[in-house]
């Protein structure tokens, strides 16, 4: 079973002038990202809500949370985003299946993994 839990938290960025004129200069948003923990169900639940909370919380928002991006990394496009997100969360959520992040209401991501970092 699939279980997702949706996060949010607020932050600025620049990106390289490539990423488009608007986007070189220094602006916020308010992210959006769902975590998707892949188990099976274990006494009527397929994960530990406030342990998946925490962990989130420790690893993810109170890391980031009104934060410049920039000082976490290096080019913060959402795609890096969320692969930042996914390793900072690999390691106490085992089962842990996607990281969809949300830049936007049109615009987001999703990671799998795939590309082993």
């Amino acid at each position: 079973m699939q279980f997702t839990r949706k996060f949010k938290f607020d932050a600025s960025h620049t990106l390289p002038r490539e990423f488009g004129e608007k986007e070189n200069q220094m602006h916020g948003h308010t992210y959006k990202f769902e975590i998707t923990i892949d188990g099976q169900v274990v006494n009527g639940k397929a994960v530990d809500l406030n342990k998946f909370k925490k962990i989130v919380q420790e690893e993810v928002i109170d890391k980031l949370d009104h934060s410049h991006l920039n000082d976490h990394l290096e080019i913060p496009s959402a795609e890096n985003i969320s692969i930042w997100i996914w390793n900072q969360l690999k390691e106490k959520l085992q089962d842990i299946y996607e990281v969809k992040l949300f830049e936007t209401e049109s615009h987001w991501v999703t990671y799998r993994g795939e590309d082993g970092n």
